[in-house]
């Protein structure tokens, strides 16, 4: 058995069944199910519910940590009593789209015995995009159905020994929490551990989704998160009367800046903090071609997620050595079963977020939200016309549905080091942080008391709101928070977030050269 197949004499060769290699098909990638069978008989077989490949075998010597380059060492799959691919359920109800329906986002409303509460009610979101090929709007929302995934059915309020800590108080919890606390087999998030103590490097959307549903709150979040946050952009879209149409991160990766070139303006979410390399090829080319876009959150594209080869509804995730990570993936364990290449945040590829959308993660904090104070770009004639109707000294944000303020939860820096551009105007920047806003992990080399504290004791803590041009007329607007979406509605929609958004967005779509 230590020796395989091939260390067997020909008498015990010609008695063997089988003998399943578990390496035998790995190639520059392992999302295969199949596992081979090397012994005559050829009785080849398949895994059941995507346990994960690519794992280090027990004569792993470390000499090499991809998995492609020495798969012989390669020839471990883990399988967890809490794996899930696809939950198999039968079908129990089907509807019809209207033809004239138009894109945006809808839910599936289910009750039993029709009565309104939290633990008699669900939704079934989902996504309708315009005819296919065709455009109804100058305006396109990508829906970050990565991060979704990555975040779907995450049990930190109940396992997470830092919970407290990061939001300053006892997570507050909803009847789904709960239950998905008791009822595992609905499966994890990538912020989840399996049972035996290993991380969660596969996520699925053909399964109950429990905490991407409207009307639930985030225990993290002093208010909503990911795809109910997403609806605060929604709702202010709609009482403005601003025309849009609803793609996803899967139509991305499938059809790339062909999908956004059709669209004068982009506008992103609350929090697109997972991509694959294809989307963050179509953002980049997308703003080379002169699109105008507005990344409207912040931690976005920062952790490598790769789709399924044969089935986009799964996704991968590997949390490698850095960044704000819930695990790490044990050495040798880096690389991505669905494509080979190395997991963990796209910085460690070289793709920083600053060279996408100008800004980069810088700190997070789960407790309160603050405000913007302009800064002298915002009063330059390049960029005034975006503060049309608002003071220049007016503080920018100290409202809102999340914690109460424009510029909390997670936040992004602008930071020339990094590859923001150089032409890019510094509009406005945050202050008056509280100490649970700490800086992220990946940029301390050092501990060093005074320094990397938590608020305005950390120069590095802050959102810092961006404006610059790109080539052919195009440009990008960055406010980056995660939770400035949730300020558009305040007063009735009647504020300087609002009117600063509506601004941008209507003057990005003008045609011909921004001022």
């Amino acid at each position: 058995m230590a020796r395989g197949i091939g260390g067997c004499d020909a008498e015990l060769r010609n008695s063997i069944v089988g003998a399943w290699d578990f390496h035998e098909n790995i190639t520059d990638k392992i999302s295969s199910c199949q596992i081979l069978d090397t012994s005559p008989n050829k009785i080849n077989g398949f895994t059941v519910n995507l346990p994960a490949r690519g794992m280090t075998g027990y004569n792993w010597t470390s000499d090499d940590i991809v998995y492609h380059h020495v798969p012989q060492e390669y020839g471990a799959i883990h399988f967890h009593d809490d794996d899930i691919d696809d939950a198999r359920w039968e079908e129990s109800f089907a509807y019809k789209l209207p033809s004239k329906l138009r894109s945006g986002v809808y839910g599936a409303r289910l009750r039993i015995n029709g009565v309104e509460s939290p633990e008699t009610e669900d939704y079934v979101p989902f996504f309708v995009r315009p005819p296919k090929g065709q455009t109804t709007a100058k305006v396109c929302l990508i829906i970050p159905t990565n991060s979704y995934m990555a975040y779907s059915n995450d049990n930190l309020a109940t396992n997470s020994v830092v919970a407290e800590l990061l939001s300053g108080r006892v997570p507050i919890m909803q009847a789904s929490d709960l239950y998905l606390n008791e009822h595992r087999e609905y499966g994890l998030s990538t912020y989840s551990c399996h049972s035996d103590g290993s991380g969660v490097c596969f996520s699925s959307r053909l399964r109950p989704i429990l905490n991407m549903r409207p009307k639930y709150r985030h225990w993290l979040s002093p208010s909503l998160w990911q795809l109910n946050a997403d609806l605060h952009l929604t709702d202010w879209l709609e009482a403005k009367g601003i025309d849009y149409d609803v793609h996803t991160d899967e139509d991305l990766d499938r059809e790339g800046v062909d999908l956004l070139n059709r669209y004068p303006v982009v506008l992103t979410g609350s929090h697109p903090e997972y991509s694959s390399e294809n989307m963050l090829t179509a953002y980049e080319a997308y703003q080379q071609a002169g699109g105008r876009w507005l990344y409207l959150g912040a931690d976005g594209f920062y952790w490598v997620s790769q789709y399924h080869p044969d089935d986009s509804n799964i996704i991968e995730v590997r949390k490698g050595e850095a960044g704000t990570r819930a695990w790490t993936a044990n050495p040798g364990e880096y690389n991505n079963a669905f494509d080979g290449k190395f997991g963990g945040m796209w910085r460690a590829r070289g793709r920083i977020p600053t060279k996408v959308c100008g800004l980069t993660f810088t700190a997070y904090g789960f407790d309160v939200s603050s405000y913007y104070r302009r800064e002298p770009d915002s009063k330059r004639k390049e960029c005034a016309w975006m503060f049309k109707g608002i003071g220049s000294d007016e503080i920018i944000g100290d409202f809102g549905l999340v914690g109460g303020g424009a510029a909390g939860l997670e936040i992004d820096r602008y930071d020339l080091e990094f590859g923001t551009p150089h032409e890019a105007f510094l509009l406005a920047r945050s202050e008056g942080h509280t100490d649970l806003m700490m800086q992220v992990n990946e940029e301390i080399h050092f501990t060093c008391r005074g320094y990397y504290g938590g608020g305005d004791e950390n120069p590095m803590v802050r959102a810092d709101m961006i404006y610059y041009k790109t080539p052919n007329d195009g440009a990008v607007f960055a406010p980056g928070s995660l939770a400035w979406c949730g300020s558009l509605s305040h007063n009735n929609y009647k504020n300087n977030v609002s009117k600063l958004m509506e601004n941008v967005i209507r003057g990005f779509l003008k045609p011909g050269p921004l001022p």
